[in-house]
């Protein structure tokens, strides 16, 4: 903690461990029909539900410092698109290019309050493994680098498929993921099939 306090600055309110990693990198996701998808050798993580709505200005010099733009309207419309619910989530990997993205996913996706993510957040009970929202398994962007978002989805088919190892989630069925934050944001909620 004493060395993310010291850390120099990068801009208010930003010290340098609150800036994701940039890193050379790749991930593909392979986009199927479901019936395809289960004659491979690896089992299906099925799209449950996705959120793309905007609702607010899309400008970086026009936002809000209560939140980040981009988040409040992908999250609401993701859980318009299924009967799932917040306290359905198993696991979450959340955009996290700079820290205060990750805590706009965890209020807009309706895991605490607007305002609470800091309480939510604090010890880290909440968000560990075995906790009420195990958060970015593998990391995150801000350790494990950035890849603008994929390395989360990739993260949450692991966690789903069960082949997380010492990082996995016991009984992970359901994820949900974002990307993005001041410009234009996105949410999925991914599940194992059946």
């Amino acid at each position: 903690m004493d060395d993310y306090l010291e850390a120099r600055p990068i801009t208010t309110p930003f010290g340098l461990y609150d800036c994701d990693v940039p890193c050379d990198g790749a991930v593909a996701v392979i986009v199927s029909a479901v019936d395809a998808a289960r004659e491979l050798a690896k089992p299906p993580v099925l799209v449950e539900a996705v959120g793309t709505q905007i609702t607010e200005r899309i400008d970086w010099d026009q936002s809000t410092l209560t939140h980040e733009p981009q988040v409040l309207g992908p999250a609401a419309h993701l859980w318009t698109r299924t009967s799932l619910r917040p306290s359905d989530v198993d696991v979450a990997q959340l955009y996290d290019g700079f820290t205060l993205n990750c805590l706009s996913w965890i209020e807009a996706l309706g895991f605490c309050g607007i305002g609470e993510a800091k309480d939510f957040l604090d010890g880290g009970k909440n968000i560990a493994r075995d906790g009420v929202l195990p958060l970015n398994t593998h990391g995150g962007q801000l350790s494990h680098g950035r890849t603008h978002g994929m390395g989360l989805v990739h993260e949450a088919v692991v966690q789903l498929r069960g082949e997380g190892g010492e990082r996995q989630v016991p009984g992970a069925r359901v994820a949900v993921v974002s990307s993005g934050g001041l410009t234009p944001g996105g949410t999925m909620l991914l599940r194992a099939d059946a």
